[in-house]
């Protein structure tokens, strides 16, 4: 029997009865303003903040407003189906959880990686786990239950270690790897420059290095934190040329994802470079500014090529995946909402902030007459410009 979403709002308005009101924010605007006031400034800045003057990232998210969805009545969509298959990996609803750096920092023990782990494994919505993690892969890994997981790769310069990182994933347990490509080296972003915060470089998120055993064996078992550091910081970023997709390809057998195709020229290249599915993303804006809303790419890349399609960038709500689903999306990552989940209450955080964009995106297909992911594309949607 299909997930009924949905019945969260029962839920809710159930425990009302006896008094029990909702305990954390039911609107992406509540919610965000509140784990404003729970984070750290610093840490703040690393989440909210965006490159430039965050014009793309605010276009990120308002380019949702250009497209109205049509009513369909006669419908009688009682049942919705929202699986979804990615890769030959069944998941029970198109949406997932973007990867986010700095999510070990947003809980309050700490632990944030781990947390959103296990809300992955309470919700059935995968996690994508980032290389820059508080905690090590593994631990993340063990946390998932039954929902499948996904490793985001930052690749390094150092191919041995890339290949470690990747073979480390794989034992763990982790059904794809998500290679991110517009992150060889971090945009200009003026929140973290104005508290001059780089959390990697004060030591934080770097547990998958540090217990990696080529990373150890280049560093030396005993280096001090700022031997550590100084190593990390210059094999981070490596600016990934065509050439390197064979070797990229030859790394793992799982399901290889590159993250950032925003053109249709590089979606049909990447495929026929034997990648598995296709990433649609312009990092929330936190990369680049002056660009195209990641949005707007979307329908040219997925009409360009067959494979799946990931999407991220802007997404708020449970109608923002509606639309993107629409727009040619196989899956639709959520970012920082999860983690303003996270930052207000931890794992039940993240849990509430999944369920409530899962129920709206199910009500909203149940009142407009949509019985299936398949009934969503781009005919369901009115241009409003």
């Amino acid at each position: 029997m299909a997930p009924r979403y949905g019945d969260y709002q029962l839920e809710i308005y159930l425990n009302g009865l006896t008094g029990v009101l909702p305990k954390y924010p039911m609107t992406a605007a509540e919610l965000e303003r509140r784990a404003k006031e729970a984070l750290p400034p610093s840490i703040w800045s690393y989440v909210a903040g965006g490159a430039g003057d965050e014009r793309t990232q605010d276009a990120n998210a308002t380019a949702f407003e250009r497209w109205g969805l049509y009513p369909r009545m006669f419908v009688g969509a009682t049942d919705r189906d929202t699986s979804v298959n990615l890769c030959g990996i069944e998941l029970p609803s198109p949406v997932m959880m973007a990867p986010v750096g700095v999510v070990g920092l947003c809980a309050q023990d700490g632990h944030g990686d781990l947390a959103t782990a296990e809300a992955a494994a309470r919700t059935g919505v995968p996690m994508i786990a980032s290389t820059l993690s508080q905690d090590p892969l593994e631990e993340v890994a063990a946390r998932f239950g039954d929902t499948p997981g996904f490793f985001q790769l930052y690749t390094p310069t150092d191919r041995e270690l890339a290949q470690s990182l990747v073979r480390r994933a794989e034992r763990a347990g982790f059904k794809g790897i998500v290679v991110t490509l517009d992150t060889w080296v971090t945009g200009w972003r003026p929140r973290d420059l104005s508290t001059s915060n780089f959390p990697q470089l004060r030591g934080h998120c770097l547990a998958n290095y540090t217990r990696d055993p080529v990373f150890r064996e280049r560093v030396g078992e005993d280096a001090a934190s700022d031997a550590v550091v100084a190593h990390w910081a210059g094999i981070f970023g490596n600016p990934l040329t065509w050439d390197d997709l064979e070797w990229l390809r030859s790394l793992t057998d799982l399901p290889l994802i590159v993250k950032g195709i925003c053109h249709p020229d590089d979606a049909r290249r990447a495929a026929d470079g034997g990648v598995d599915a296709i990433y649609v993303s312009n990092h929330g804006g936190r990369q680049a500014n002056g660009g195209i809303p990641a949005l707007e790419c979307l329908p040219d890349v997925a009409a360009a090529t067959d494979l799946p399609i990931i999407f991220d960038s802007g997404v708020r709500s449970g109608s923002d995946v509606v639309k993107a689903l629409a727009l040619g999306a196989t899956t639709v990552a959520v970012g920082r909402p999860y983690v303003y989940g996270l930052a207000l209450g931890g794992v039940d955080g993240v849990v509430h902030v999944l369920r409530s964009i899962l129920a709206e995106a199910d009500l909203l297909m149940a009142v407009d007459g949509y019985g299936s992911l398949a009934d969503l594309n781009p005919s369901a949607l009115k241009d409003l410009r």
